[in-house]
Protein backbone atom coordinates (compact mmCIF):
# COMPACT_ATOMS: atom_id res chain seq x y z
CA UNK A 1 0.00 0.00 0.00
CA UNK A 2 1.36 3.46 -0.84
CA UNK A 3 -1.72 5.08 0.48
CA UNK A 4 -0.29 7.60 3.06
CA UNK A 5 -1.63 6.17 6.59
CA UNK A 6 -3.18 3.49 5.19
CA UNK A 7 -2.54 1.26 8.24
CA UNK A 8 -3.97 4.04 10.58
CA UNK A 9 -7.42 4.71 8.50
CA UNK A 10 -7.91 1.04 7.67
CA UNK A 11 -7.76 0.75 12.16
CA UNK A 12 -9.99 3.84 12.23
CA UNK A 13 -12.21 2.19 9.50
CA UNK A 14 -12.74 -0.82 11.58
CA UNK A 15 -13.52 0.89 14.34
CA UNK A 16 -16.24 3.09 12.80
CA UNK A 17 -18.34 -0.57 11.76
CA UNK A 18 -17.99 -1.82 14.79
CA UNK A 19 -18.78 0.99 17.44
CA UNK A 20 -21.50 3.05 14.63
CA UNK A 21 -21.96 0.42 12.12
CA UNK A 22 -23.37 -2.83 14.39
CA UNK A 23 -22.96 -0.80 17.50
CA UNK A 24 -21.19 -3.75 19.51
CA UNK A 25 -22.60 -3.84 23.40
CA UNK A 26 -20.94 -6.03 25.99
CA UNK A 27 -21.84 -9.99 25.24
CA UNK A 28 -23.18 -9.14 21.98
CA UNK A 29 -22.02 -11.94 19.25
CA UNK A 30 -20.45 -11.01 16.33
CA UNK A 31 -20.79 -12.30 12.85
CA UNK A 32 -18.83 -10.79 9.59
CA UNK A 33 -18.99 -11.97 5.87
CA UNK A 34 -15.79 -11.13 4.13
CA UNK A 35 -13.72 -12.61 1.60
CA UNK A 36 -9.81 -14.49 2.59
CA UNK A 37 -7.78 -11.68 0.64
CA UNK A 38 -9.31 -8.85 3.39
CA UNK A 39 -7.87 -10.95 6.22
CA UNK A 40 -6.38 -7.67 7.79
CA UNK A 41 -9.09 -6.04 7.91
CA UNK A 42 -11.39 -8.98 9.20
CA UNK A 43 -8.24 -9.53 12.31
CA UNK A 44 -9.17 -5.48 12.79
CA UNK A 45 -12.66 -5.75 13.41
CA UNK A 46 -12.36 -8.67 15.09
CA UNK A 47 -10.13 -7.00 17.51
CA UNK A 48 -12.20 -3.75 18.22
CA UNK A 49 -15.31 -6.17 18.77
CA UNK A 50 -13.77 -8.03 21.81
CA UNK A 51 -12.71 -4.37 22.87
CA UNK A 52 -15.80 -3.21 23.29
CA UNK A 53 -17.35 -6.33 25.02
CA UNK A 54 -18.46 -8.63 22.30
CA UNK A 55 -18.35 -12.43 23.60
CA UNK A 56 -17.89 -14.02 20.43
CA UNK A 57 -17.15 -13.10 16.74
CA UNK A 58 -17.77 -15.35 14.57
CA UNK A 59 -16.40 -15.16 10.55
CA UNK A 60 -17.72 -16.80 7.42
CA UNK A 61 -15.00 -16.63 4.99
CA UNK A 62 -15.49 -16.83 0.99
CA UNK A 63 -13.32 -16.39 -1.82
CA UNK A 64 -13.71 -14.88 -4.91
CA UNK A 65 -11.79 -17.87 -7.64
CA UNK A 66 -13.63 -20.66 -5.17
CA UNK A 67 -16.79 -19.38 -5.57
CA UNK A 68 -16.81 -19.04 -9.45
CA UNK A 69 -15.19 -22.41 -9.20
CA UNK A 70 -18.38 -23.74 -7.62
CA UNK A 71 -20.69 -22.22 -9.72
CA UNK A 72 -19.10 -23.57 -13.43
CA UNK A 73 -18.31 -26.80 -12.29
CA UNK A 74 -20.87 -27.82 -9.73
CA UNK A 75 -24.27 -30.05 -11.39
CA UNK A 76 -27.70 -27.60 -10.71
CA UNK A 77 -28.42 -30.18 -8.00
CA UNK A 78 -25.33 -30.23 -6.36
CA UNK A 79 -25.10 -26.25 -6.17
CA UNK A 80 -28.64 -26.04 -5.22
CA UNK A 81 -28.57 -28.17 -2.19
CA UNK A 82 -27.95 -25.94 0.63
CA UNK A 83 -27.24 -28.68 3.78
CA UNK A 84 -29.70 -28.64 6.46
CA UNK A 85 -26.97 -27.68 8.95
CA UNK A 86 -26.10 -24.37 7.58
CA UNK A 87 -30.18 -23.29 7.41
CA UNK A 88 -30.36 -24.52 11.58
CA UNK A 89 -26.99 -22.66 12.24
CA UNK A 90 -28.35 -19.37 11.16
CA UNK A 91 -31.67 -19.48 12.34
CA UNK A 92 -30.19 -20.52 15.76
CA UNK A 93 -27.65 -17.18 15.02
CA UNK A 94 -30.95 -14.74 14.09
CA UNK A 95 -34.05 -16.59 16.26
CA UNK A 96 -31.94 -17.17 19.61
CA UNK A 97 -28.80 -15.63 19.85
CA UNK A 98 -29.59 -12.75 17.67
CA UNK A 99 -26.10 -12.34 16.47
CA UNK A 100 -24.85 -8.83 14.49
CA UNK A 101 -23.88 -9.24 11.26
CA UNK A 102 -21.42 -7.39 9.84
CA UNK A 103 -21.05 -8.27 5.96
CA UNK A 104 -17.78 -6.69 4.03
CA UNK A 105 -18.63 -5.94 0.07
CA UNK A 106 -15.24 -6.72 -1.97
CA UNK A 107 -15.86 -8.89 -4.68
CA UNK A 108 -15.53 -8.36 -8.42
CA UNK A 109 -19.06 -6.83 -9.63
CA UNK A 110 -19.09 -9.06 -12.93
CA UNK A 111 -17.09 -12.22 -11.26
CA UNK A 112 -20.14 -14.46 -12.43
CA UNK A 113 -20.52 -12.95 -16.01
CA UNK A 114 -19.33 -16.26 -17.63
CA UNK A 115 -22.13 -18.51 -15.64
CA UNK A 116 -25.01 -19.86 -16.66
CA UNK A 117 -27.62 -17.15 -15.92
CA UNK A 118 -29.89 -20.36 -14.99
CA UNK A 119 -27.32 -21.47 -11.90
CA UNK A 120 -27.43 -17.91 -10.97
CA UNK A 121 -31.00 -17.78 -10.60
CA UNK A 122 -31.45 -21.05 -9.28
CA UNK A 123 -28.86 -20.78 -6.57
CA UNK A 124 -30.20 -17.17 -5.65
CA UNK A 125 -33.81 -18.56 -5.16
CA UNK A 126 -32.94 -21.47 -3.22
CA UNK A 127 -30.65 -19.57 -1.02
CA UNK A 128 -33.29 -16.85 -0.67
CA UNK A 129 -36.03 -19.55 0.94
CA UNK A 130 -33.48 -21.70 3.19
CA UNK A 131 -32.21 -18.46 4.81
CA UNK A 132 -35.64 -17.07 5.39
CA UNK A 133 -35.40 -16.95 8.54
CA UNK A 134 -32.61 -14.35 8.10
CA UNK A 135 -33.60 -12.37 5.80
CA UNK A 136 -36.82 -11.88 7.38
CA UNK A 137 -34.93 -10.83 11.26
CA UNK A 138 -32.60 -8.63 9.07
CA UNK A 139 -35.86 -6.58 7.52
CA UNK A 140 -37.48 -6.26 10.81
CA UNK A 141 -34.08 -5.14 12.46
CA UNK A 142 -34.61 -8.09 14.22
CA UNK A 143 -30.95 -8.01 14.71
CA UNK A 144 -28.22 -5.37 14.39
CA UNK A 145 -26.85 -5.26 10.70
CA UNK A 146 -24.73 -3.50 8.84
CA UNK A 147 -22.91 -3.70 4.93
CA UNK A 148 -19.97 -1.75 4.60
CA UNK A 149 -17.04 -2.32 1.74
CA UNK A 150 -13.30 -3.14 1.37
CA UNK A 151 -11.24 -2.69 -1.87
CA UNK A 152 -10.81 -6.08 -3.42
CA UNK A 153 -8.11 -6.19 -6.41
CA UNK A 154 -10.91 -7.33 -9.15
CA UNK A 155 -13.24 -4.53 -7.61
CA UNK A 156 -11.02 -1.90 -7.83
CA UNK A 157 -10.42 -2.67 -11.57
CA UNK A 158 -13.59 -2.48 -12.76
CA UNK A 159 -13.48 1.40 -11.10
CA UNK A 160 -10.63 2.36 -12.15
CA UNK A 161 -9.25 0.79 -15.24
CA UNK A 162 -7.23 3.54 -16.26
CA UNK A 163 -4.77 3.24 -13.44
CA UNK A 164 -1.75 1.30 -14.64
CA UNK A 165 -1.32 -0.98 -11.53
CA UNK A 166 -3.35 -3.08 -9.60
CA UNK A 167 -1.88 -1.52 -6.46
CA UNK A 168 -2.79 2.00 -7.86
CA UNK A 169 -6.82 0.43 -8.28
CA UNK A 170 -6.83 -0.76 -4.59
CA UNK A 171 -5.51 2.65 -3.17
CA UNK A 172 -7.77 4.80 -5.00
CA UNK A 173 -10.88 2.90 -4.18
CA UNK A 174 -9.63 2.45 -0.33
CA UNK A 175 -9.37 6.40 -0.90
CA UNK A 176 -12.83 6.70 -1.73
CA UNK A 177 -14.33 3.95 0.66
CA UNK A 178 -12.38 6.13 3.39
CA UNK A 179 -13.78 9.29 2.02
CA UNK A 180 -17.62 8.44 1.74
CA UNK A 181 -17.37 6.65 5.17
CA UNK A 182 -15.84 10.23 6.68
CA UNK A 183 -13.09 7.82 7.75
CA UNK A 184 -10.83 11.35 7.42
CA UNK A 185 -12.87 13.35 9.81
CA UNK A 186 -10.40 13.75 13.24
CA UNK A 187 -13.52 11.82 14.77
CA UNK A 188 -15.55 9.57 12.06
CA UNK A 189 -18.66 8.81 15.31
CA UNK A 190 -18.84 12.46 15.40
CA UNK A 191 -18.91 12.94 11.58
CA UNK A 192 -21.70 10.52 10.63
CA UNK A 193 -23.91 11.84 13.94
CA UNK A 194 -23.94 15.51 12.21
CA UNK A 195 -24.34 13.66 8.27
CA UNK A 196 -27.36 11.13 10.71
CA UNK A 197 -29.24 14.30 12.04
CA UNK A 198 -29.31 15.77 8.17
CA UNK A 199 -30.75 13.29 7.16
CA UNK A 200 -32.89 12.56 9.41
CA UNK A 201 -34.48 16.00 9.89
CA UNK A 202 -35.37 15.49 5.68
CA UNK A 203 -37.19 12.06 6.69
CA UNK A 204 -39.20 13.78 9.29
CA UNK A 205 -40.20 16.37 6.64
CA UNK A 206 -41.49 13.04 4.58
CA UNK A 207 -43.43 12.26 7.26
CA UNK A 208 -44.78 15.11 8.06
CA UNK A 209 -46.56 15.38 4.57
CA UNK A 210 -47.54 11.53 4.28
CA UNK A 211 -48.17 11.93 0.30
CA UNK A 212 -50.33 9.63 -1.19
CA UNK A 213 -48.62 8.99 -4.38
CA UNK A 214 -45.06 10.14 -5.91
CA UNK A 215 -44.60 10.97 -9.90
CA UNK A 216 -41.10 10.54 -11.01
CA UNK A 217 -40.40 12.05 -14.81
CA UNK A 218 -36.94 12.35 -16.34
CA UNK A 219 -35.56 10.91 -20.11
CA UNK A 220 -37.10 7.80 -20.54
CA UNK A 221 -39.24 7.95 -17.09
CA UNK A 222 -42.77 8.49 -16.45
CA UNK A 223 -43.63 6.61 -13.02
CA UNK A 224 -46.54 6.48 -10.63
CA UNK A 225 -46.11 5.00 -7.71
CA UNK A 226 -48.61 5.02 -4.59
CA UNK A 227 -47.50 5.53 -0.86
CA UNK A 228 -49.55 3.15 1.71
CA UNK A 229 -50.97 4.64 4.47
CA UNK A 230 -48.83 5.25 7.64
CA UNK A 231 -45.84 4.75 5.34
CA UNK A 232 -42.78 5.70 7.55
CA UNK A 233 -39.48 7.76 5.79
CA UNK A 234 -36.55 6.30 7.04
CA UNK A 235 -33.08 7.05 7.01
CA UNK A 236 -29.37 6.49 8.63
CA UNK A 237 -30.68 4.87 12.13
CA UNK A 238 -32.25 2.18 12.63
CA UNK A 239 -32.74 0.28 16.05
CA UNK A 240 -33.26 -3.27 17.23
CA UNK A 241 -36.00 -4.19 19.62
CA UNK A 242 -33.98 -3.17 22.87
CA UNK A 243 -33.78 0.23 21.24
CA UNK A 244 -30.28 -0.05 20.08
CA UNK A 245 -29.15 2.01 17.41
CA UNK A 246 -26.86 0.48 14.37
CA UNK A 247 -26.26 2.33 10.82
CA UNK A 248 -27.30 -0.45 7.66
CA UNK A 249 -25.55 0.96 5.01
CA UNK A 250 -22.15 3.07 5.46
CA UNK A 251 -21.92 4.86 3.28
CA UNK A 252 -25.35 5.94 2.82
CA UNK A 253 -27.10 9.51 1.89
CA UNK A 254 -30.46 8.15 1.38
CA UNK A 255 -34.33 8.65 2.88
CA UNK A 256 -36.38 5.38 1.81
CA UNK A 257 -39.30 3.86 2.47
CA UNK A 258 -41.87 1.43 0.41
CA UNK A 259 -44.39 2.36 -2.39
CA UNK A 260 -47.75 0.23 -2.35
CA UNK A 261 -47.14 -2.39 -4.30
CA UNK A 262 -51.04 -2.22 -5.51
CA UNK A 263 -50.47 1.30 -7.07
CA UNK A 264 -47.94 1.48 -9.80
CA UNK A 265 -47.87 2.49 -13.36
CA UNK A 266 -45.57 3.66 -16.08
CA UNK A 267 -42.04 3.12 -17.22
CA UNK A 268 -38.57 4.10 -15.76
CA UNK A 269 -35.14 3.53 -17.03
CA UNK A 270 -32.01 2.63 -15.26
CA UNK A 271 -29.21 5.37 -15.22
CA UNK A 272 -26.42 3.33 -13.24
CA UNK A 273 -25.10 -0.47 -13.86
CA UNK A 274 -26.55 -2.79 -11.28
CA UNK A 275 -24.46 -5.93 -10.31
CA UNK A 276 -26.69 -8.29 -9.06
CA UNK A 277 -24.92 -12.16 -8.21
CA UNK A 278 -21.76 -11.37 -9.59
CA UNK A 279 -22.93 -10.35 -13.06
CA UNK A 280 -23.46 -6.64 -14.37
CA UNK A 281 -26.69 -5.36 -15.50
CA UNK A 282 -26.84 -2.53 -18.04
CA UNK A 283 -29.84 -0.37 -19.36
CA UNK A 284 -32.76 -1.95 -17.66
CA UNK A 285 -36.17 -0.51 -18.89
CA UNK A 286 -38.89 -1.39 -16.67
CA UNK A 287 -42.59 -1.05 -16.92
CA UNK A 288 -45.21 -1.62 -14.80
CA UNK A 289 -49.25 -1.22 -14.92
CA UNK A 290 -51.88 -1.94 -12.44
CA UNK A 291 -49.72 -2.74 -9.27
CA UNK A 292 -46.99 -5.09 -11.17
CA UNK A 293 -44.02 -5.04 -13.39
CA UNK A 294 -45.36 -6.57 -16.80
CA UNK A 295 -42.06 -5.93 -18.32
CA UNK A 296 -38.27 -5.24 -18.17
CA UNK A 297 -35.66 -5.37 -20.36
CA UNK A 298 -31.51 -4.62 -20.18
CA UNK A 299 -29.25 -3.63 -22.70
CA UNK A 300 -26.61 -6.13 -20.77
CA UNK A 301 -27.75 -8.78 -18.84
CA UNK A 302 -31.34 -9.31 -19.83
CA UNK A 303 -31.81 -13.18 -19.27
CA UNK A 304 -30.86 -12.13 -15.83
CA UNK A 305 -32.64 -9.27 -14.79
CA UNK A 306 -35.71 -11.12 -16.17
CA UNK A 307 -35.34 -14.01 -13.79
CA UNK A 308 -34.94 -12.48 -10.93
CA UNK A 309 -38.45 -10.47 -11.44
CA UNK A 310 -40.17 -13.58 -13.21
CA UNK A 311 -38.59 -16.38 -11.32
CA UNK A 312 -39.47 -15.49 -7.85
CA UNK A 313 -42.28 -15.29 -6.04
CA UNK A 314 -43.06 -11.30 -5.41
CA UNK A 315 -40.47 -10.20 -7.86
CA UNK A 316 -42.80 -8.06 -10.10
CA UNK A 317 -43.50 -5.89 -7.22
CA UNK A 318 -41.09 -3.45 -5.52
CA UNK A 319 -40.44 -2.71 -2.20
CA UNK A 320 -38.55 0.04 -1.67
CA UNK A 321 -38.27 3.58 -2.65
CA UNK A 322 -35.17 5.69 -1.83
CA UNK A 323 -34.43 9.37 -2.23
CA UNK A 324 -30.95 10.20 -3.29
CA UNK A 325 -29.85 13.87 -4.01
CA UNK A 326 -27.29 14.01 -7.16
CA UNK A 327 -25.39 16.43 -5.95
CA UNK A 328 -24.18 13.61 -3.06
CA UNK A 329 -20.47 13.41 -2.57
CA UNK A 330 -20.95 9.70 -4.04
CA UNK A 331 -22.74 10.92 -7.09
CA UNK A 332 -20.10 14.09 -7.70
CA UNK A 333 -17.58 11.85 -7.24
CA UNK A 334 -18.21 10.71 -10.64
CA UNK A 335 -17.47 7.53 -9.76
CA UNK A 336 -19.55 4.25 -10.65
CA UNK A 337 -18.62 1.94 -8.81
CA UNK A 338 -20.29 -1.23 -9.60
CA UNK A 339 -22.06 -2.06 -6.90
CA UNK A 340 -25.37 -1.59 -4.90
CA UNK A 341 -23.83 -0.47 -2.09
CA UNK A 342 -22.31 2.68 -3.40
CA UNK A 343 -24.26 3.44 -6.89
CA UNK A 344 -27.22 3.61 -4.37
CA UNK A 345 -26.15 6.49 -2.66
CA UNK A 346 -25.50 8.37 -5.69
CA UNK A 347 -29.42 8.42 -6.89
CA UNK A 348 -32.74 7.62 -6.52
CA UNK A 349 -33.37 4.27 -7.00
CA UNK A 350 -36.15 1.45 -6.58
CA UNK A 351 -35.60 -1.70 -5.13
CA UNK A 352 -37.57 -4.87 -6.85
CA UNK A 353 -38.86 -7.68 -4.45
CA UNK A 354 -39.35 -7.29 -0.26
CA UNK A 355 -40.47 -4.24 1.47
CA UNK A 356 -39.15 -3.80 5.25
CA UNK A 357 -41.73 -3.91 7.13
CA UNK A 358 -39.97 -0.99 9.45
CA UNK A 359 -41.27 1.10 7.25
CA UNK A 360 -44.80 1.26 7.88
CA UNK A 361 -46.48 1.73 10.89
CA UNK A 362 -46.97 -1.56 13.12
CA UNK A 363 -45.36 -3.58 9.99
CA UNK A 364 -42.78 -5.82 12.30
CA UNK A 365 -45.96 -7.16 13.94
CA UNK A 366 -47.43 -7.88 10.62
CA UNK A 367 -47.81 -11.38 8.91
CA UNK A 368 -46.85 -11.32 5.61
CA UNK A 369 -50.44 -11.56 4.80
CA UNK A 370 -51.13 -8.53 6.58
CA UNK A 371 -48.18 -6.68 4.93
CA UNK A 372 -49.32 -7.59 1.70
CA UNK A 373 -53.08 -6.25 2.09
CA UNK A 374 -51.30 -3.02 3.60
CA UNK A 375 -49.65 -2.39 -0.05
CA UNK A 376 -46.16 -3.82 1.37
CA UNK A 377 -44.29 -5.99 -1.28
CA UNK A 378 -43.11 -9.70 0.26
CA UNK A 379 -40.75 -11.43 -1.61
CA UNK A 380 -37.44 -13.67 -1.03
CA UNK A 381 -35.35 -10.90 -3.25
CA UNK A 382 -34.56 -7.66 -2.53
CA UNK A 383 -32.53 -5.77 -5.20
CA UNK A 384 -32.01 -2.45 -5.57
CA UNK A 385 -31.55 -0.41 -9.20
CA UNK A 386 -30.61 2.88 -10.11
CA UNK A 387 -32.87 5.84 -11.63
CA UNK A 388 -31.97 9.22 -10.30
CA UNK A 389 -30.16 12.06 -12.61
CA UNK A 390 -29.85 15.33 -12.29
CA UNK A 391 -32.33 15.47 -14.83
CA UNK A 392 -34.98 14.14 -12.63
CA UNK A 393 -37.78 15.84 -11.02
CA UNK A 394 -39.73 14.32 -8.63
CA UNK A 395 -43.49 15.65 -7.03
CA UNK A 396 -45.24 14.42 -4.02
CA UNK A 397 -49.55 13.88 -4.43
CA UNK A 398 -51.32 14.51 -1.55
CA UNK A 399 -54.32 12.68 -0.56
CA UNK A 400 -56.85 15.91 -1.94
CA UNK A 401 -54.48 15.99 -5.25
CA UNK A 402 -52.00 18.77 -4.02
CA UNK A 403 -48.93 18.54 -5.98
CA UNK A 404 -45.85 19.39 -3.77
CA UNK A 405 -42.61 19.44 -5.47
CA UNK A 406 -39.73 17.09 -4.44
CA UNK A 407 -37.05 17.40 -6.53
CA UNK A 408 -35.91 19.39 -9.37
CA UNK A 409 -33.10 18.74 -11.52
CA UNK A 410 -31.88 15.80 -8.95
CA UNK A 411 -32.45 17.98 -5.61
CA UNK A 412 -33.94 18.41 -3.23
CA UNK A 413 -36.99 21.51 -3.81
CA UNK A 414 -39.17 20.47 -0.28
Amino acid sequence: MVLPNFEENLQKYSKLLVAKGINVQPKDWVKLYITVDQAPLARLITKEAYKLGAEKVIIKWTDDEITKLNYINQPLDVLTDIADYEIQETEDHVLNRRVSRLSIVSSDPGLLNEVDPEKIAAFQNVAGKAFKAQRIATQNDDIKWTVAAAAGAGWAAQVFPDLTSSEEQVDALWDQIFKTCRVYSDDPVVAWDDHKKLLNDMAAKLNELQFDALHYTAPGTDLTLGLPKNHIWMSAESKNPKGEEFIANMPTEEVYTAPDTHRMDGVVRSTKPLSYAGTLIEGIEVHFKDGKIVDISAEKGDETIKKLVFDNEGGTGLGEVALVPDPSPISQSGITFFTTLYDENASNHLAIGAAYPTTIQGGTKMSQEELLANGMNTSIVHVDFMIGSAQMDIDGIKQDGTIVPIFRNGDWAL
